[in-house]
């Protein structure tokens, strides 16, 4: 079947989501509302981000059932969504428009002048948002689609009148090869999903590929001491823009310096100082994130300095390096890392705030990543001064029989001489930290799955 096109739709057609409340899929919904398309959806159960589109003239079934279709025009799921599911099926012997996530994104992509997709193993979210604050500012009215909750839209979602349109670009499944780019932003590539993935030679080539959507219609911005992504890029005739922290680099930073644990910094431009920025949020990768965020904005017409005014209101998403509260004097925190070098790169920009111990909480986020990672997650929590860890959030998979996380604790005290243990359940780490916290501790909960929910029951 040919690819999706948005003129395919008559005015006022209606669209179906299959797991309408996932952050992605209701940022779609709303989109589609916004464009005065009918919108029904449907989900294991409702949400407050389920709630919100109801408010706002969705109409949401909790549950999956063939008769929830009933009149669509348009069916839309995720990738997790398969074939056996009633609505899938009901929509196939139906004959209606059947496609997934990405398909609609990217036909919604294709009718803006400009557009940004953010991809990187790790910092999409982030990334996103830094432009969502530096665009705002400088008053270039864009539609922002974030794979997280941003205070700033006031939720995921937000939709511009402009010509400008920025969504996170994930690699999963090849999803961002159905986009249509303008701008390609490239963080970083390392091995992940590998559920999906053989290994590191496919990931490298599917990011080429969704590089080389820019040829003759805009640029590549890239970091330019990731070596995956020198490879991915190596030969290739597009046009690049790199940033990094050596002054090899198109974008770069000097005079870096910290103040209560937040990095200061001025950026470069091919030798000459183009702007400064002290940002509000923690660690070097931050820093990275910046001159990747200030970069596309010179590229869309944004004054540089205007842009850095911007991304300096930023504090961060929810889920990154998020506060939640005190207890006895110990800082709770929040973070999204659930791959070795996000965890890496949190637990440095923890160290870089004044601290009595650093206490880490991490919930490993699927059996494939833990499996597959293995090696990685257990040289991954030398800066923690206490560690716990708790039951895989399994997420679309089930137990493989073999991939266990007391194990994985067993192994980082043996070969790394950390201070952990293994606790499956919430309460008790809960109680644990209510019971030991000190002043001068930053306890900090970390996974993408439902560890989230400790850090309220810490300081609750």
């Amino acid at each position: 079947m040919n690819t999706f096109t948005i003129e395919e739709l008559k005015e006022n057609a209606h669209i179906h989501f299959i797991g309408i409340g996932g952050i992605s899929m209701s940022g779609l919904a709303h989109i589609a509302i916004s464009h005065g398309y009918k919108v029904t959806g449907s989900d294991r159960e409702k949400t407050e981000i389920t709630d919100k589109l109801e408010k706002e003239g969705a109409v949401i079934y909790e549950g999956h059932d063939g008769k929830n279709i009933s009149g669509a025009d348009l069916v839309v799921h995720t990738a997790a969504v398969k074939a056996d599911n009633p609505e899938m099926a009901e929509a196939a012997k139906q004959g209606i428009r059947l496609i997934d996530r990405a398909e609609f994104l990217g036909a919604i992509m294709k009718h803006y002048r400009h557009a940004v997709g953010v991809a990187g193993t790790h910092g999409k979210t982030t990334t996103t948002s830094m432009l969502a604050h530096a665009l705002i500012y400088a008053d270039t009215d864009p539609t922002i689609s974030v794979g997280g909750v941003l205070d700033l839209i006031s939720g995921n979602i937000r939709c511009g009148s402009s010509d400008l349109f920025v969504t996170e670009a994930c690699e999963y499944t090849n999803s961002f090869l159905k986009f249509y780019p303008t701008i390609a932003l490239i963080t970083n590539i390392e091995e992940d999903h590998l559920d999906f993935f053989t290994g590191i030679e496919m990931i490298r080539d599917s990011f080429r590929k969704f590089a080389e959507l820019t040829r003759g219609v805009g640029h590549v911005v890239a970091y330019g001491e990731d070596e995956n992504i020198k490879i991915a890029l190596n030969g290739s005739d597009l046009n690049i823009i790199t940033y990094g922290m050596s002054s090899d680099n198109d974008y770069y930073a000097q005079n870096i310096s910290y103040h209560a644990g937040y990095p200061t910094f001025d950026v470069y431009k091919s030798g000459n100082m183009i702007c400064s920025v002290s940002l509000k949020v923690p660690g070097e990768h931050n820093i990275l994130n910046t001159l990747a965020s200030i970069a596309v904005c010179e590229l869309l017409g944004v004054d540089t300095k205007t842009a850095a005014k911007g991304i300096e209101t930023f504090t961060g998403t929810h889920r990154r390096f998020e506060k939640k509260g005190m207890i006895n004097g110990a800082v709770v925190i929040d973070d999204y890392a659930h791959h070795p070098t996000e965890i890496k790169a949190t637990l440095k920009a923890a160290g870089a705030f004044e601290h009595n111990r650093i206490r880490c909480v991490f919930q490993p986020h699927t059996y494939s990543r833990t499996r597959t990672l293995w090696n990685e997650f257990v040289e991954a929590f030398d800066d923690a001064d206490e560690l716990i860890i708790t039951h895989i959030y399994a997420a679309r998979e089930v137990y493989d029989g073999v991939t266990d996380p007391d194990k994985l604790a067993a192994e980082i005290a043996e070969k790394r001489g950390v201070n952990v243990r293994y606790i499956d359940n919430f309460s008790e780490i809960a109680e644990y930290y209510k019971n030991t916290a000190e002043s001068g501790d930053i306890i900090i909960t970390m996974g993408a799955g439902d560890v989230t929910n400790i850090g309220p029951m810490i300081v609750g």
